[in-house]
Parts: C-alpha cells; sequence; structure tokens
C-alpha cells in the first residue's frame, strides 16, 4: 500500500488513479484531484510526510 500524500488515503499503485514522480520517488494518488494539488506544491504536501498523523479525507471523487 502507498499513501496518498495529499489526502493521507492509502491507496493500491497498481490501482491508483493517477501517478506522479518527484524527486526520483512516485508517488500514488487515489483521484486525479490530490495529483493536481500535489503537482502545483509538492513541498506543501511533503513538509509533514514524515509525522504520520491522518488527517480525514474530505474531498469527492466523482468516480462514475
Amino acid at each position: 500500500m502507498a499513501m496518498d500524500p495529499v489526502c493521507k488515503m492509502e491507496v493500491t499503485p497498481e490501482t491508483a488513479a493517477a501517478e506522479y514522480e518527484y524527486k526520483g520517488k512516485t508517488y500514488y494518488f487515489c483521484a486525479p484531484g490530490c495529483k493536481a494539488s500535489f503537482v502545483k506544491d509538492p513541498e506543501k504536501y511533503l513538509q509533514g510526510e514524515a509525522s504520520g498523523g491522518h488527517q480525514m479525507h474530505g474531498h469527492m471523487h466523482g468516480h462514475s
């Protein structure tokens, strides 16, 4: 399992909605919107990566 760095949701790399490579590491996302937020400002989401704190998953995916 991987963790979406934006919303902290656990995602399976093989079925992730999106992925993005940054500084040699691939990040996986639960939804394209999370990837878009990450791409705009990766460091914003990576600053707290080591803290291990979970946030509430508070956005809609809009899956059809």
